[in-house]
């Protein structure tokens, strides 16, 4: 098993070393984000087939954010987690707005309550009247 460090002079295709470093379950999901424009590799719109350098800068979405991440290492095979994790680095600003928005997603999730369980018959009834009035 090579490190991720003794594969520096190997070229790795964009979409390859997305999913290697599995920000994405298929490489396919990778090509469609990135012809979509949702990847963006020093702060550039680029190809699937681009080749990813080393210290190069990625904005990738994941979920509702999106995190920019500084790539450390090359790899074209996906591994486990642990692995994948040392491809690269997430930059100080992208964790601290993370955090933010954690935050603001958990104070708003107080702000709208959730009802205990679905309306009986009688509730669902005098729902139907209020928003007939």
């Amino acid at each position: 098993m090579s490190s991720p460090a003794t594969q520096q002079s190997k070229a790795v295709r964009l979409d390859k070393w997305l999913w290697a470093a599995r920000f994405f379950k298929t490489r396919a999901l990778a090509r469609q984000a990135i012809q979509a424009g949702k990847v963006s590799y020093n702060g550039q719109r680029s190809k699937p087939s681009k080749s990813v350098e080393l210290q190069a800068t990625l904005l990738i979405p994941r979920g509702p954010e999106r995190i920019e991440v500084v790539v450390v290492g090359l790899s074209e095979q996906r591994r486990g987690a642990p692995e994948a994790q040392s491809l690269y680095e997430e930059t100080p600003a992208s964790i601290k707005r993370r955090e933010e928005n954690a935050t603001a997603r958990k104070a708003n999730a107080l702000y709208n309550p959730h009802p205990d369980g679905r309306p009986d018959k009688k509730q669902r009834r005098d729902i139907i009247k209020f928003k007939q009035q």
